[in-house]
């Protein structure tokens, strides 16, 4: 048997007394060691950074997700030399995002897109994400605006249209060439210079050209592509409706070939206007007399040059015209034109018109011959005097008849 310690009595004064704790355990000299203290402290920073980053993350996921406050698809003009903070602030000025401004910047950075954010005009979605937001302006797929340039017009009156158009920057250095612009409907960027618009549609001119030239019938008359555009350009001022341009081009063609004065009206305008383009009123008999370069009464065969930028309908049409025999047209009333072989049936259609217009005239004078009944109380109405009858309107590309020195082909 083991032997118990002896047990000591003790008083019960000391027995009411609290027993004494031991010392703590002394601490090794390796606790105390100042690289283990800094290691230690340097494993809990990295523990809080790690939590930290984590939030962060959570946090900065769900600010990048969540779906904007857009009510409605909205364009939104993003300036030149714009920062993210400044960006950051547009958005939320024009209701795309609402976050704080440091947030965003804290996104573009975390996406690696500070150096890809793109100036222009962006179309945002309803209720786009940040991400989104950010990913559209990173792509810098801006609005296009469609610009549509009609056919026929001089390279005057396009340059004129373009400086009217707000979207577009800088001015037009000089004139193009007559003929050198190709009509069409493009689409540009907010800012695009307009000397760039010009280039394109010189681009895209001489694409086309080149294209329906390499097409064209072999036994045109016109020697070069830039006479194909002149004759082009007549072609296309004389067109009432679309689907006459290659029987418009026909009576042109075989002009040519049997050395016919082309005899077009819009020639006598642009040698007397030149890129101004419209007249403004009536052409004047002595004008179709004059002297001009352009004049198609007085000089033989195509003028110098053309006399507006034809579209690529009427390029298409004169290097292909229809296969007739026509040499007259005028027009039928009706927007567009009876074309004849004969000199003598084109007289009838001259008279056909005649006729017409003056039926018309007539219906007109009738109408203002019967005005309404004056009010005898109204003073103003008794002594008012009869204003002349005006003439009707005439249909667009309407042709009226008028003697000349030789048969038109197109009589006005």
């Amino acid at each position: 048997m083991s032997e118990r310690p002896p047990i000591s009595p003790r008083s019960p004064r000391a027995a009411l007394e609290p027993e004494q704790v031991p010392p703590p355990p002394r601490r090794s000299d390796r606790a105390r060691n100042p690289f283990v203290v800094v290691g230690n402290a340097i494993i809990t920073l990295l523990l809080l950074l790690l939590i930290g980053a984590g939030a962060v993350y959570y946090y900065g996921r769900q600010a990048l997700e969540k779906p904007g406050p857009l009510q409605e698809d909205k364009v939104v003009n993003i300036p030149a030399r714009a920062g993210a903070r400044d960006i950051a602030e547009v958005l939320n000025r024009e209701g795309v995002t609402d976050v704080n401004p440091w947030i965003f910047v804290g996104s573009v950075h975390a996406l690696k897109a500070a150096a890809d954010l793109k100036p222009g005009e962006y179309a945002f979605q309803k209720n786009a994400s940040l991400r989104n937001v950010i990913a559209t302006i990173v792509e810098g797929k801006v609005v296009q605006h469609s610009v549509t340039i009609p056919e026929g017009l001089t390279s005057e009156q396009i340059v004129a249209r373009l400086s009217d158009n707000d979207i577009f920057a800088g001015s037009v250095r000089e004139i193009p060439r007559e003929g050198t612009l190709l009509p069409e409907t493009y689409k540009f960027p907010r800012g695009t210079s307009r000397d760039q618009v010009i280039q394109r549609m010189q681009q895209a001119q001489k694409r086309v050209l080149a294209e329906i030239w390499e097409r064209r019938s072999p036994d045109i008359p016109v020697k070069t592509p830039e006479q194909l555009v002149t004759l082009a350009s007549i072609v296309e001022k004389e067109t009432g409706k679309p689907d006459e341009r290659s029987r418009v081009a026909a009576v042109f063609v075989n002009r040519l070939k049997q050395k016919i004065k082309l005899q077009s009206d819009p020639t006598i305008i642009y040698g007397l206007v030149g890129g101004k383009g419209t007249l403004g009123r009536p052409i004047k008999r002595s004008e179709i007399v004059q002297p001009s370069p352009y004049n198609t009464y007085v000089i033989e065969g195509l003028p110098p040059g053309p006399i507006s930028n034809p579209g690529r309908a009427s390029l298409e049409a004169t290097a292909n015209p229809a296969r007739t025999r026509d040499l007259y047209f005028v027009a039928d009333g009706s927007g567009g034109h009876a074309f004849t072989e004969t000199y003598g049936e084109h007289q009838k259609n001259v008279a056909r018109l005649r006729a017409m217009e003056k039926q018309t005239q007539n219906d007109t004078v009738e109408l203002d011959e019967a005005p309404p009944v004056p009010n005898a109380a109204d003073p103003a109405a008794v002594s008012s005097t009869p204003k002349p009858p005006t003439a009707a309107r005439k249909p667009p590309a309407t042709r009226a008849a008028r003697p000349t020195p030789s048969a038109p082909a197109v009589q006005q």
